[in-house]
């Protein structure tokens, strides 16, 4: 049996998250956009790199994330 193999997308700044744009089991595509972060009044999108599914979300809208903490982890395929 194969294992998963998991990306971790993280925060690469301290910021507030605006909003979630995906759920676990979402489908995503490289340059999908899963987290919106806002920092110093501009409004960030942090995206996918390769294709996969979303396994977690490890923020909510209002949360402050700092740098290098883990937003959105998805399983590669």
């Amino acid at each position: 049996m194969a294992r998963e193999q998991v990306t971790e997308i993280v925060a690469e700044m301290v910021a507030n998250v605006l909003t979630v744009a995906v759920s676990p089991g979402d489908p995503v595509v490289a340059g999908d956009t899963v987290v919106l972060l806002e920092s110093m009044k501009m409004e960030i999108p942090v995206l996918v790199e390769a294709p996969g599914t979303v396994r977690a979300i490890k923020v909510a809208p209002g949360d402050v994330v700092q740098e290098g903490d883990v937003l959105v982890e998805v399983v590669a395929g």
